[in-house]
Formats: structure tokens, C-alpha cells, sequence
């Protein structure tokens, strides 16, 4: 996900909670807000009424949300919720203070409406998650989104993994934490082969299986984590 896409996330996000705590909202006062065109404000609504959003336009004066409708929490599967999560950490390296402020403000809203237990889960990845921004494109993994489901329900997950020397090994793992490094996604877990933390790299996670079984969390935050182990 690049810096593009998360800014029409945040956005589409915002203009949604914008339309559902205002009687009704001009596409020059949302390109406005947003620092767009009203060309894309136009796209944008599109892209929600698509995704089901009930927009209503009503002609010379603006767009409003079908009367009665809310952002139901059903809306949200867990891993929606959690990819959510990442696009906060994405967003919060983002320069610009009143864009950080405004998407913050949206996904406290969207938090809101979360059911209970969700809502403790997506807390724990915000606080399991760590994003420095890039320039590596190149980099690829397939497993981000079953890794974070498999840590905010604390399953061991097996993998097969392939170290710098090109050894392949098969682990038994507790996934405690995600990090976005400049370099690339590592997987911050408790290797039960080694049986101490490990990081492992998740490019070289060749095949990834969440397994039923679950382990015991570990009882820190991720601060707790570097502050006792560097």
C-alpha cells in the first residue's frame, strides 16, 4: 500500500463520517477539506456508492446519507479491522499534522462502532504495529493479514523459513509483534525451535499455516518488549 492509496483510504473513510454527522455536504466543501479536486470528491462518491454506501445527491445543493443509516458494526470483518489498523500506522508518518489529526478523528469513529471484542483486538495490533516509511517496492508477503489475525487471537501459526544462508527450517511460532522497517515487514514472534524471540523476515516465510492451537499472551507491550530485550 503506498502513500497514495492510504490517503484515498483515509479519505473515503473521512467523507463517509463527514456525510453521517452533517445534514449534507457540497463537493467543493469536501474537495475543500480534503485539499482535492471536486473532479475526485466526485470519484470518490462513486466508489462508496459502489462499495453500498446509501449517498443521496440532492441536485444544486449536495450529497447527504440515506436518513436513519449508520455505519453498522457488522460492516467491519475482523481482518477489515485490522487492515484499518495498518493504514493508521501508515498514516501517522504522514507530514502533514491536520491530515494525521482528521484521520485520527475518523478512526476513533469507526472504533466506536466496532463490536467489543474487535474493537480490544484492533487496540492490541495498534499497539503490536510499528511502520517507517520506504523506499523498497520490491518487497512482497502474502501472509500480513493472517499473521495479524493469528496475533490479536494469540494462535501459534508454523512456518517454513528461509534464513540468509538459504537454510530452510520449519518453526513453531507466537506471533507477538509486526514491524515496518526500511527495509522490509518483519514478524516479531516467540520461536518455540529456539525457544527465545526471534524476528523473522516475512518475505521469507515460504508457507504459513495458523494452527488451532493457541499459547498464553505474553504479558508487554511492545515498548516492554525493546526495552527488556535491547
Amino acid at each position: 500500500m503506498d502513500t497514495t492509496d492510504t490517503k484515498r483510504i483515509s479519505r473515503l473513510t473521512a467523507i463517509v463520517t463527514q456525510l453521517q454527522t452533517k445534514r449534507i455536504v457540497t463537493a467543493g466543501a469536501l474537495a475543500s477539506k480534503f485539499s482535492v479536486s471536486v473532479r475526485t470528491i466526485y470519484r470518490d462518491i462513486r466508489a462508496l456508492e459502489e462499495a453500498g454506501i446509501p449517498i443521496v445527491t440532492e441536485e444544486g445543493k449536495g450529497y447527504t446519507m440515506m436518513e436513519h443509516y449508520r455505519l453498522p458494526p457488522i460492516m467491519f470483518s475482523e481482518a477489515e479491522a485490522n487492515a484499518l489498523i495498518l493504514a493508521e500506522q501508515l498514516v501517522l508518518k504522514n507530514s502533514d499534522t491536520s491530515f494525521i489529526q482528521d484521520y485520527a478523528q475518523a478512526i476513533d469513529k469507526i472504533k466506536a462502532v466496532l463490536k467489543q471484542n474487535l474493537k480490544d483486538k484492533a487496540n492490541l495490533l495498534a499497539d503490536r504495529t510499528r511502520f517507517s516509511q520506504n523506499t523498497n517496492r520490491e518487497r512482497n508477503s502474502s501472509n500480513l493479514s493472517d499473521l495479524q489475525f493469528a496475533l490479536t487471537n494469540f494462535y501459534l501459526a508454523k512456518i517454513e523459513y528461509t534464513n540468509e544462508a538459504n537454510s530452510t527450517t520449519n518453526r513453531i511460532i507466537e506471533p507477538f509483534a509486526l514491524l515496518s522497517t526500511q527495509e522490509n515487514w518483519l514478524l516479531v514472534a516467540k520461536c518455540r525451535l529456539r525457544d527465545e524471540f526471534r524476528y523473522f523476515r516475512l518475505d521469507r516465510i515460504k508457507k504459513l499455516e495458523v494452527l488451532p492451537d493457541k499459547f498464553a499472551p505474553h504479558n508487554m507491550t511492545l515498548q516492554d518488549y525493546f526495552n527488556k530485550y535491547y
